[in-house]
Formats: structure tokens, C-alpha cells, sequence
């Protein structure tokens, strides 16, 4: 085993000691006869839970594993998921085409297949067009049902308008090789509602929905935002970076005592159900496991009843006492000198919800598998990291805190 499986491995071990012309949607209209529940977007049947592909499983190599891959979206083709969102920068580049192999020998009118232009990339009007139709050979595709504009910050819509991104994705759209035009927002309500006013064409919006940012990140306002301008939502991170699937032991305490048959996921994704205008919900199912557990909760689906809001409310209130470093490990924020922020920040806040006597031991022992240059101490805190940020994390103060207490702890 080497040093990368080593971390990752032990991330994972770590985390598992703690215990429209079809645009208004109704809850009504998120049916299910045995199989994923469906909703409707204009002449689609579209599956609510979605195929993310930012976490797709790895081999030892840290390399998209494409024969696991390939299995993982026959089952989910065989359960109905037919909405695969993949992206330009997703898994370092290699998810566009792991999704096009995996998907292109499926009748191409049985799935929707969903991707999206970086705009924080673009250095000209022309790259928008290369990147484009890059993504169309990755994809091994002639068109895209839902196409977005990546990871919309104020910078990135900048420079959305600055290059002219909206009138070529149009002319996309007019040739046929766009079928439908959207958004992913990663900023402020204010923000969002500036964008939606700017061009009145938007078909849909993606939007990070959780029980946890809810409140705190104002996932409400934009919420209601985007149901005032009767934009269908799509909600990415509906599990906070894998935080609402993994909860501290307390609140699982909790959600278990209640109801020890349903998975600490499956909460978080029946309480979106209860919302009305969601079009899916992207879930990144690293390993066959999360894929058949989504599949169970999807499957003649149940927002929470008032009872089940209660108890889910105590949890993530139990939760929040813990909650650390609001990390999704999305890995945006790519170090140039090759910090692995998202493993340091994932250790990290399992470390400090861990209950377990060893739970000193484990953090520093597990922080040690990293290599030397890759830890928290080697930031030289140019500040790159935090202009990727989609959650606006200070990930240089942050590396210094954890860098700060694993010392402390280390000569303790």
C-alpha cells in the first residue's frame, strides 16, 4: 500500500469511528413506482437523485478507477438515475472523460449528461470555444442535455461577461449542442439575484442545499430567490462534503435511537425532499455502497414528517457543537506547491468530533502519513487557495490553526 492509499484509507477509517413550462414543481410531482423517484422538467422525466461525478472511486494510484466506475453507472442506469453531472475540472481533469467512456455505449436519449464551461479559467473569448468542444470528445458526445456556468463568484462573473461566455453558449444552444442553459453559484443571495436578473434565459440553477447551510451560509435566501424566479434547482453538496453522512456520535446517537434502518445520509436527503422546485439532487458516490444506499432512500421516497424534522433538527444541532473547518474537500483550491488542504482539513474535523480515547493518537498518526511537503506547515499563504474557494474558507489561517494544535499535540 502506498502512502497516498495509505491517507486515504485512513481518512476513511477515521470517518467511520464517528458514529418551467415544467419549471414549478410540487411535491407531488416527485414520483416513484418501485424505482428512483422522478421529477419534471418541461418534457423530461428526470430522476431526483443525481449521478455526481466530482467523487468518482480511485485506484491505488489515485486514479479514476474506470472498471468500477463503468459498473457503478450500469447499476445506476438500471435504477433509473438518468441525470450524470460531470465538470471540465472534476477529479483533476479526468472525470469528463471517465463519464464519456462509462456512458457511451447507453442509448444516448436514456440519460441526461450534464457539464459545465470554468469560467475562472478563461484567459479569452476564443478558449471558451476550445474548452467547449474539448468537453464534447472527453464526453464522446455531439450535444449536452444541461450545460452550466461553473462556480459563479463575483470574479468568475466577471469574467463571464468580460469574455462573452453567455452569447457563445447561446450560439451553442442554437446549433443544437446545448440543450439547456444554467448556472452553479457559489457566493452571496445579492449575488445570485444580480445574475438571474442579468439574462432572463436561465433554464435552471445549481445551488449547495443542506440542512447545515441552510442557516448559516443563507442557503434559505437563495433558495427562495431561485424559487421566485421559478428556476428549477439543481442541489449540489446535499451532504455537505460527505459531513451530513458522517455526523459526530451524539447526533448519529440520536438518529439512530429514533430509527436505527435509516442511514445518517438518508435523513439529509428526505429532508430536501420536502422542498418544492428541486429538479435533482447531485450526490458524488465514491464507492458502490453510497450508490446502493442512495438508491434505497430514492426509491419510493418520503420528505421527513413534522416528528422526523424534530429529531433531525436535535441532531445537527448536536453536530454543530462539534463542526470545525467547513471543508467539502470539492479540492478547488489545488495548492501550487501541493498542500493537501482538503485531506489536512478532513483529518482534522474528524479529530476533533472523535470521542474515542485514541482519538490524539489517531489524528497525529494519520497527519504523519501525509508527506512532509504536503502538510500544513509548507503554506507559504500566497492566498491562491482562498480565491478558489467556493465555501470563501481563509484556508492559509486554517492551515496555521491545524498546523498550530497538531504541534501543541505532538509535544503534549
Amino acid at each position: 500500500m502506498n502512502r497516498r492509499e495509505f491517507i486515504k484509507n485512513s481518512i476513511i477509517a477515521a470517518g467511520g469511528l464517528l458514529l418551467l413550462s415544467g419549471c414549478t414543481f410540487k411535491r407531488s410531482n416527485k414520483k416513484s413506482i418501485g424505482q428512483i423517484a422522478t421529477t419534471r422538467f418541461k418534457n423530461l422525466s428526470i430522476s431526483l437523485l443525481g449521478f455526481g461525478a466530482m467523487r468518482l472511486p480511485t485506484n491505488t494510484n489515485g486514479e479514476v478507477d474506470h472498471i468500477l466506475n463503468k459498473q457503478m453507472v450500469e447499476t445506476a442506469m438500471q435504477s433509473g438515475i438518468n441525470y450524470y453531472d460531470t465538470a471540465y475540472m472534476y477529479m483533476s481533469g479526468k472525470s469528463e472523460s471517465a463519464m464519456g467512456d462509462a456512458l457511451k455505449n447507453y442509448d444516448r436519449n436514456s440519460y441526461n449528461l450534464t457539464t459545465k464551461m470554468p469560467v475562472m479559467l478563461l484567459e479569452s473569448e476564443a478558449q471558451a470555444e476550445e474548452i467547449f468542444n474539448e468537453q464534447l470528445k472527453r464526453c464522446q458526445t455531439n450535444y449536452f442535455d444541461f450545460y452550466l456556468v461553473h462556480c459563479l463568484t463575483k470574479s468568475n462573473w466577471e469574467n463571464t461577461k468580460k469574455y462573452n461566455v453567455i452569447p457563445f453558449l447561446e450560439k451553442m444552444k442554437k446549433a443544437g449542442k446545448i440543450k439547456h442553459l444554467g448556472f452553479s453559484h457559489h457566493d452571496t443571495p445579492e449575488l445570485l439575484q444580480e445574475i438571474i436578473d442579468y439574462y432572463d434565459k436561465w433554464e435552471f440553477v445549481q445551488l449547495q442545499l443542506n440542512k447545515l447551510d441552510w442557516k448559516t451560509c443563507r442557503g434559505e435566501e437563495q433558495y427562495n430567490i431561485a424559487r421566485k424566479a421559478n428556476l428549477p434547482i439543481v442541489v449540489m453538496e446535499p451532504l455537505r462534503g460527505g459531513m451530513l453522512a458522517n455526523l459526530n456520535t451524539e447526533a448519529t446517537k440520536i438518529l439512530k435511537e429514533y430509527n436505527p434502518e435509516m442511514s445518517t445520509a438518508s435523513w439529509a436527503f428526505r429532508w430536501l425532499a420536502g422542498l418544492e422546485g428541486i429538479l435533482t439532487m447531485l450526490s458524488g458516490m465514491t464507492k458502490p455502497e453510497h450508490l446502493a444506499d442512495n438508491i434505497k432512500t430514492f426509491t419510493d421516497l418520503k420528505p421527513l414528517t413534522a416528528e422526523e424534522e424534530k429529531i433531525y433538527d436535535s441532531a445537527i444541532q448536536a453536530h454543530l457543537k462539534s463542526q470545525t473547518i467547513g471543508c467539502t474537500a470539492c479540492r478547488y483550491c489545488e495548492c501550487p506547491i501541493g498542500i493537501d488542504i482538503a485531506s489536512i482539513f478532513s483529518l482534522y474535523n474528524q479529530y476533533k468530533s472523535n470521542e474515542a480515547q485514541n482519538k490524539v493518537t489517531s489524528f497525529i498518526n494519520h497527519y504523519e502519513a501525509l508527506r512532509e511537503s504536503e502538510r500544513a506547515d509548507k503554506c507559504i499563504k500566497c492566498g491562491l487557495c482562498k480565491t478558489k474557494c467556493p465555501q470563501h474558507l481563509d484556508i492559509p489561517s486554517l492551515l496555521a490553526k491545524v498546523d498550530k494544535e497538531y504541534k501543541e499535540l505532538k509535544n503534549s
